[in-house]
């Protein structure tokens, strides 16, 4: 928590002296409208994340079950570190680098940067450097998603969105289906088998695609009702 909190006042100091801005800049005061992104990102990105773990358990025949030893103080745990840990990227990757990025590049190259970073970053937090295959699917998938969180930012003039998108699939993922670093969380799962060729080409490109395309659906439908974009944020 530490961090985040040093990475705000950073993020302020550098908005004060180089845009004569606050921290509202990144849109981190709540609002209905803010709030109503949150929820929609939210929601949006865990039930995708269902559908695709539902998608793959279907395909490699893999069975679940609870964690019996998995309680209400392991789940606040993980969930806890698990925000932290989104909060910390999205002010790394989404925040002040970007808006000032967009201020003065323009919304696509800024998003482009942020998305290759974003990838880059993943080979490292990951340990894949020197494993070719691993690193092309890790940066597709990072990437892609990392243009989503930036174009999200970069739409709405606000945090809540990409926090909320990152934030659902992390903790479904991770804390549901236990795919990650924390070891056995609210469901394990047993037996299965390897999805190969096209079914497993297909099966990534749900987790790679599905949430982009669907959030690109979601702004266009936004559309006006959108306010403050940081493009238009002007000084």
């Amino acid at each position: 928590m530490l961090g985040i909190i040093i990475q705000l006042v950073i993020s302020w100091a550098l908005l004060y002296w180089l845009e004569s801005k606050n921290l509202n800049a990144l849109g981190l005061l709540p609002t209905k409208q803010r709030l109503i992104q949150f929820v929609s990102g939210f929601l949006i990105s865990s039930l995708m994340c269902v559908v695709y773990f539902q998608i793959q358990t279907t395909v490699t025949s893999t069975e679940w079950r609870l964690n019996p030893t998995y309680g209400l103080m392991e789940g606040l745990g993980s969930t806890w570190y698990m925000v932290k840990s989104v909060l910390f990227e999205e002010l790394i990757f989404r925040g002040i680098l970007l808006f000032i990025l967009i201020k003065r590049i323009g919304v696509q190259k800024s998003c482009l940067i942020s998305a290759v970073s974003f990838g880059i970053y993943h080979w490292f937090s990951y340990g894949i450097i020197g494993s070719p295959i691993q690193m092309i699917f890790v940066f597709l998938l990072t990437g892609t998603w990392g243009f989503m969180f930036a174009h999200a930012f970069a739409k709405t003039g606000s945090l809540y969105l990409p926090i909320a998108l990152h934030l659902g699939w992390n903790l479904v993922q991770l804390v549901v289906f236990s795919q990650g670093g924390f070891g056995d969380q609210l469901l394990i799962s047993s037996g299965g088998v390897e999805a190969k060729g096209l079914v497993s080409l297909g099966v990534f490109s749900i987790q790679w695609l599905g949430v982009p395309l669907i959030l690109f659906f979601y702004l266009k439908h936004l559309g006006n009702k959108l306010k403050v974009p940081v493009e238009n944020n002007k000084r």
